[in-house]
């Protein structure tokens, strides 16, 4: 079954043209099943390149999934055109009362505040906490994981000296679990950030960490209690992004004093004029197959029964 999408999102002909299944509102009425409505709360810079990172993800599934794109209510997008947001975006506060069997919260690039001093952070905890009753199962990623894990268990996120910045690999610490299904014992993982959460720490709160590195730390956390999975670093990232990141803090946009340094295991030979490869891509669609999967075989049918 194809990822529902509006036919004028750039998504859409994007993922058509990979060969990703994707279908109009048209199409999508003649089928006669309830779709998996999965919302998109899309916190990043660039709006459209994540649309098309997750919407390629959690498109690649037998099942008929329907895409929502949420934003922040009063934050405005400085990066992405108005008339973008406009037509495809809904605030938050327009879908308080719709239920969703599953929610995707990225990233943001505000890892220098403390949780508390993010303008948007009152609502965002709100948005946590709707979550436990309009949501069947919640995926936060990288900034997002780190501020729900903080919401629900205290968990502190910690600065770095240096940015994380590279490919590392990472130890399947849960081959049982159905969120691993067909992982190797070891992957690669993008990572970017200047913060970290720590082991021992998220221990405590007994949350199972999934997915670990030596090098950088836990990367996947199951939290039952919420219906939830946080991840730290970024398996939806296209082939490029790393380079594009390491371009533009070339550019003049890093940091400021910070040293810029190349992102680690990436580059071929550590040349940044050779195409680095994609050592993640099956690991990625294995995930959020598998997340996929699990909301299907658990959410309920009427969906105002989530939560109850």
């Amino acid at each position: 079954m194809p990822i529902k999408l509006p036919e004028s999102l750039p998504a859409f002909s994007v993922l058509r043209n990979e060969g990703v299944m994707v279908m109009g509102e048209d199409m999508a009425a003649r089928q006669d099943i309830r779709p998996l409505r999965i919302a998109l709360l899309n916190l990043m810079p660039k709006k459209i390149q994540t649309e098309n990172q997750f919407a390629r993800l959690i498109g690649a599934t037998p099942l008929q999934i329907e895409l929502s794109l949420v934003r922040m209510s009063e934050h405005q997008a400085r990066n992405t055109a108005a008339e973008h947001m406009e037509e495809f975006y809904r605030p938050f506060q327009d879908v308080k009362d719709d239920y969703f069997d599953g929610l995707v919260i990225t990233g943001a690039p505000i890892e220098h505040l403390a949780f508390q001093d993010v303008t948007y952070w009152d609502e965002l905890t709100e948005v946590f906490d709707w979550t436990q009753t309009h949501v069947h199962s919640t995926f936060g990623v990288c900034w997002g994981g780190m501020a729900m894990i903080n919401h629900f268990h205290g968990v502190p996120k910690h600065m770095l000296g240096a940015k994380l910045f590279g490919c590392y690999r990472h130890m399947n610490f849960a081959p049982q679990s159905p969120y691993l299904r067909g992982f190797s014992d070891d992957m690669i993982m993008p990572v970017s950030r200047w913060t970290e959460m720590r082991k021992p720490e998220i221990e405590a709160a007994g949350l199972p960490i999934l997915l670990h590195s030596d090098e950088v730390g836990p990367a996947l956390v199951e939290d039952p209690a919420h219906r939830a999975l946080y991840i730290f670093n970024h398996l939806e990232y296209d082939s490029g992004t790393l380079n594009d990141e390491y371009r533009r803090d070339l550019a003049g946009n890093q940091v400021e004093g910070a040293e810029i340094a190349m992102p680690v295991n990436y580059f071929p030979g550590d040349d940044p004029a050779r195409v680095p490869p994609n050592r993640w891509r099956s690991h990625a669609h294995l995930l959020y197959g598998n997340w996929i999967n699990e909301i299907y075989q658990s959410t309920p049918y009427d969906l105002t029964q989530i939560g109850r």
